[in-house]
């Protein structure tokens, strides 16, 4: 749970402070979203590398080397002096957090397989907690720069992840061992590939919300300052809530059911967002966006590490690589779809895919649909 809590806390700092920056250095949204790129194009690749990795080295042991490579890294895109400094600021940062995000999950999937529990929702849950303690750092923390802020933050996640790292148990003798042969990809379990899909829709959405809430904010406070993070702040702190309620909901609902509470959730929350409503309700539309995308992550992790425990790493990297390359390329999308018309008609288009992803629910459980 405390690896779960550090990973993102220096990223919810600085996805709180990208308005500063962006008025900083004197980006527009679409310079914005072209520098927003480095992350998926660095990302992607490194996921996949890290599947194999994990099999030779073992979760723990790329959790302690990787942590502190990525609180370097995280304060890097504060000092940016153009777009282009920022854009390779964020290709580092994503080189080094795909390890992080494999090996993670990874360890989270076998403990639930070996132990007999049920904890995903919860490790996610911690995970959002962690973005939105570093949210919350970087808007409250008067007084202090964005490079202090995200020194402070980075110290903290650092040192803390590596001390979590060596102290996580061993998970038996088969921790390590020889990468499995690879795949064609007719071999690639079909249940795999939907669920994949439906975890792009719903973190694409996440991506943009964490990218672009408080940019939306300041748009319509009118106030490019610190003061409009407060909307990542609220967003992580509904999506904690919905995950540490997520193991009680699905021991109760069901996963597919789960599901489908959720991403309606999210559905009113980007329409609460969009409509021509008064400013404050924006607010409440984040909360509900951020309860409808909690379940998606944990809920596929589990759906996914119950597949077959030959390629358990290989197939949370895919599922990894499709879903978080949903949470990178989804805010440059939409910063250049913003630059066209605005962000208002920007975060419209996340509402069919949302509503695809509803429709896939169902793969959550493959024993259901074959």
């Amino acid at each position: 749970m405390t690896i779960f809590v550090l990973q993102p806390f220096a990223i919810g700092g600085w996805l709180a402070l990208i308005p500063v920056i962006k008025e900083t250095i004197g980006l527009s949204k679409g310079q914005l979203a072209f520098a927003l790129i480095g992350m998926p194009i660095a990302l992607i690749p490194s996921l996949q590398i890290a599947g194999r990795v994990l099999s030779g080295f073992g979760p723990r042991r790329v959790l302690w080397t990787f942590f502190p490579l990525q609180a370097v890294a995280a304060i890097l895109p504060v000092l940016s002096t153009s777009g282009p400094t920022l854009f390779l600021s964020l290709v580092l940062l994503g080189a080094v957090t795909g390890f992080n995000e494999v090996a993670m999950n990874v360890y989270a999937g076998r403990l639930e397989k070996r132990a007999g529990v049920m904890i995903m929702n919860r490790c996610h849950g911690f995970w959002a907690a962690g973005l939105m303690g570093g949210s919350a750092v970087a808007v409250f923390s008067e007084g202090l720069t964005p490079v202090q802020v995200m020194l402070l933050l980075a110290a903290v996640s650092g040192a803390g992840g590596v001390l979590a790292a060596t102290r996580m148990p061993r998970l038996g003798i088969d921790e390590t061992g020889a990468a499995p042969p690879r795949r064609r990809f007719t071999e690639v379990p079909r249940a795999l590939l939907f669920v994949a899909v439906f975890m792009f829709l719903v973190t694409l959405t996440e991506g943009v919300l964490a990218d672009w809430s408080a940019v939306y904010l300041a748009e319509r406070l009118g106030d490019p300052t610190t003061t409009a993070g407060i909307a990542v702040t609220v967003f992580s702190g509904f999506m904690a809530g919905g995950r540490f309620l997520g193991d009680y909901l699905k021991r109760k609902l069901g996963g597919v059911a789960l599901a489908r509470l959720t991403t309606g959730s999210a559905i009113v929350g980007i329409l609460l967002v969009v409509l021509p409503l008064p400013v404050w309700m924006v607010l409440p539309g984040f909360a509900a966006a951020g309860f409808g995308i909690s379940a998606a992550y944990p809920l596929g992790v589990s759906a996914i590490a119950a597949l077959d425990d030959e390629y358990e790493s290989a197939n949370i990297a895919i599922m990894a690589t499709v879903a978080l390359g949903g949470f990178l390329v989804g805010p440059p999308l939409i910063g250049f779809v913003s630059e066209a018309l605005s962000l208002r008609a920007a975060f419209v288009t996340l509402i069919p895919g949302l509503i695809t992803a509803f429709l896939l629910t169902k793969w959550l459980d493959p024993r259901r649909v074959g």
